[in-house]
């Protein structure tokens, strides 16, 4: 902690998503670490890892349209409920997507089978784990501020995630 540079505000958060990660390697449930230092991912119940991986983190950015909306997504950090896991989602091409490529937003958007990927788990504020997505899609990367995982690992996982599962991120 001492080489992040933190305000109080965050360092006292960062300090209860830690505790919290402690707390839960003494309990007997599932839970899932990401060391954004490393770029690992890791799936451990209690203090055992269950599986571990390489996450691919997809970089904080700030982008505008030029018609002026804009959308920011800073990197995550802290304790998370997961919101949803969704297999198989149908993507619509978000706004943001062409605003990042420089490209004009077509006036329909296509909608992209697996477009963020096969398995996608929900965080708040529409932060994702996900798998890679597929050729066709125009994402080909880590959403940005979100979490890539490879297809198998999160296979692997997927039946014993659900509300009570926590993700912590540090």
């Amino acid at each position: 902690l001492a080489e992040l540079d933190l305000t109080e505000k965050s360092l006292a958060k960062e300090l209860d998503s830690r505790l919290g990660y402690v707390e839960q390697t003494k309990g007997q449930r599932f839970y899932i670490a990401i060391d954004s230092a490393k770029k690992r991912f890791y799936f451990n119940y209690g203090d055992d890892i269950v599986r571990e991986t390489a996450v691919q983190i997809g970089p904080p950015a700030s982008v505008r349209s030029a018609d002026g909306r804009s959308w920011t997504f800073v990197p995550l950090r802290g304790e998370f409920p997961i919101e949803d896991k969704l297999v198989g989602m149908d993507w619509r091409v978000s706004s943001w997507l062409y605003a990042m490529r420089g490209e004009p937003e077509p006036s329909e958007r296509p909608v992209i089978k697996d477009g963020l990927g096969k398995y996608v788990i929900v965080l708040p504020n529409n932060y994702i784990i996900h798998s890679p997505p597929p050729p066709d899609s125009p994402l080909q990367w880590p959403k940005p501020g979100s979490f890539m995982v490879p297809e198998e690992d999160l296979a692997a996982i997927w039946p014993r995630l659900d509300g009570a599962t926590r993700v912590f991120v540090f």
